[in-house]
């Protein structure tokens, strides 16, 4: 699996379906989404490729399986480290609810047709519920926000410091910086584009697509004005 490194500080696994992000603060590690199932020594060994670093939590952007099948497993890998989800996902990540499926456009029939089946995520704790407005402890303060409309509680991370966001699957940059396929509510996924791209942020990660860095405001405002 490549390894990119995004900036100082923030590695990308790119996995044949999406990829998962290894933030270091030194020592101490956040995974942001753990890949789907089948690819956990893949993550686990981006985990370990920090000299001396431990990993402190697993922060999951929403529910699906490309994003969270390995969560279970890396979690008991690394001793048991806190998984991190909106609270409106963790009934689904916990496989105590059933997630809704998605309603697809017309354009994005012939996409799904072409993404291969993945296993389903094996159920996994969630030990932090969070919503809109949480700050967590890395990256000098990660403020969650709420990006609904892919899922019910898909959520985005902003880090002021590094000025980053990581979108989630609520945008993709795949070819050009667009609204993320396959939502359950189009309406307010594209009012989630909306909010993400006023947060101007110079750099941003996608669960799907190549990482901007310097630019993301820009590519971020141009998605969202083709929804005006």
């Amino acid at each position: 699996m490549d390894v990119i490194e995004v900036l100082p500080g923030l590695r990308m696994l790119l996995l044949p379906v999406g990829a998962a992000y290894l933030w270091s603060d030194g020592r101490e590690l956040t995974l942001v989404d753990s890949g789907p199932v089948g690819f956990e020594d893949q993550v686990a060994g981006l985990v370990e490729s920090v000299p001396g670093g431990e990993l402190a939590r697993i922060v999951l952007t929403h529910w699906h399986e490309d994003h969270t099948g390995g969560a279970a497993h890396l979690a008991a890998r690394f001793g048991g480290v806190p998984v991190v989800a909106h609270r409106l996902e963790a009934p689904v990540i916990r496989g105590e609810e059933v997630g809704a499926p998605p309603v697809l456009e017309e354009f994005e029939r012939p996409i799904r047709a072409s993404v291969p089946e993945l296993p389903p995520a094996p159920p996994c704790r969630v030990d932090v519920e969070v919503v809109d407005g949480d700050v967590l402890p890395f990256g000098g303060g990660a403020r969650v926000v709420g990006a609904p409309g892919h899922t019910d509680g898909s959520l985005a991370l902003h880090l002021p410091g590094p000025d980053l966001l990581f979108t989630g699957d609520a945008v993709a940059n795949v070819g050009q910086t667009m609204l993320g396929v396959f939502n359950t509510d189009r309406a307010r996924a594209i009012a989630s584009l909306h909010r993400l791209a006023g947060l101007g942020a110079a750099n941003a990660v996608f669960g799907h697509g190549a990482p901007l860095v310097g630019d993301a405001a820009e590519g971020l405002k141009a998605a969202s004005a083709a929804f005006r």
